[in-house]
C-alpha cells in the first residue's frame, strides 16, 4: 500500500472521531436504540442489526451501561419513544469528491437544512437521491487488534481462509473487508481460527476514488468535520483518496 492509502484517510478521520467522543457516543446509542426497536428484540443473539450496532459501539469503547440504557430506551414510552427514520443524503464536496451521509433523525426538515448548510459553507453541493451512490459499494468491515497476529503474511492467509475479500494494515489494527452478505460468515471464520473480533459493521466503500492534493484535502476535511458534528448523521463516507504524505501534513 505504498504511495496512496485508503487507511491514510481513515486514520485521520478516526482520530477526529475519537476526539469528539461525547458526540460519537450519542450517535452510537441512537443507532443501538433504533436497531433494537426495528428488530423487535432486545437480545442481540436474536437481532442481527442490534448485534452489529453493539459491536461497532464496543469498538469505540462505549460503556456497557450506556449500551444497556440505549436498548431499554427502544422499548420505553412517552418521551423515551422518539421515532427515528433512516435518510441518506448525497452530494459533492470540493474537488468533485463524492459524499454520502447516513442519518437517523426525528425531524427530516431540520436535518436536511443542517446538511445543506454544511455543504454550502464548505464549497460543496447537496445533490439528489442517486447522484453519487453509484460510486460506492456496500461492504462489511471487521476490526481486529493487531497484537493477535503481528506477521502480515500470516494474517493475510487467515483473512483469506475466513473468506475475506481484502485487508488493510491500520496501524495497531487489522481491517478485513468482506462482501456485505458475507460479514457474519467471515467474522465467524476469523473467530474459528482463535482470533477475537474487536468490531464489525457495514460501510460504504468508493469504487472510483478521487485523488486530491493537500489544499483540496483540507477543504474536503472541513466539510466532513462539519457533517460529523451534526448529531443526526450516523456515518459520513467520501471518495477522497490522499497520499501518506498528505495525510501526515493533515495530522
Amino acid at each position: 500500500m505504498s504511495g496512496h492509502s485508503k487507511w491514510a484517510t481513515t486514520k485521520h478521520r478516526k482520530a477526529a472521531q475519537d476526539a469528539k467522543r461525547s458526540a460519537l457516543f450519542s450517535k452510537l446509542t441512537r443507532s443501538i436504540t433504533v436497531a433494537a426497536r426495528e428488530g423487535g428484540d432486545p437480545n442481540p443473539d436474536n437481532n442481527s442489526a442490534l448485534a452489529t450496532a453493539i459491536a461497532k459501539a464496543k469498538s469505540y469503547s462505549l460503556p456497557k451501561d450506556k449500551i444497556d440504557t440505549a436498548i431499554k430506551k427502544a422499548f420505553g414510552s412517552g418521551s423515551e419513544s422518539a421515532r427515528f427514520e433512516n435518510i441518506v443524503y448525497e452530494g459533492y464536496g470540493p474537488a468533485g469528491v463524492a459524499v454520502i451521509c447516513e442519518a437517523l433523525t426525528d425531524n427530516r426538515n431540520r436535518t436536511a437544512a443542517d446538511v445543506r448548510a454544511a455543504f454550502s459553507r464548505s464549497g460543496g453541493n447537496l445533490g439528489t437521491t442517486g447522484s453519487v451512490v453509484f460510486q460506492f459499494e456496500r461492504k462489511g468491515q471487521i476490526t481486529l487488534d493487531k497484537n493477535q497476529v503481528t506477521d502480515e503474511d500470516e494474517f493475510m492467509l487467515m483473512a483469506a481462509e475466513a473468506g475475506g475479500d481484502d485487508y488493510e494494515d491500520a496501524d495497531d489494527e487489522w481491517l478485513v473487508l468482506t462482501a456485505a452478505s458475507e460479514l457474519a460468515l467471515v467474522r465467524q471464520g476469523l473467530e474459528g481460527q482463535g482470533l477475537e473480533v474487536k468490531g464489525y459493521e457495514l460501510i460504504m466503500v468508493p469504487t472510483t476514488p478521487t485523488e486530491v492534493d493537500l489544499t483540496d484535502a483540507k477543504k474536503v476535511m472541513r466539510l466532513i468535520d462539519r457533517l460529523e458534528e451534526l448529531e443526526d448523521l450516523q456515518s459520513v463516507y467520501h471518495s477522497m483518496l490522499i497520499s501518506d504524505e498528505v495525510a501526515e501534513a493533515l495530522d
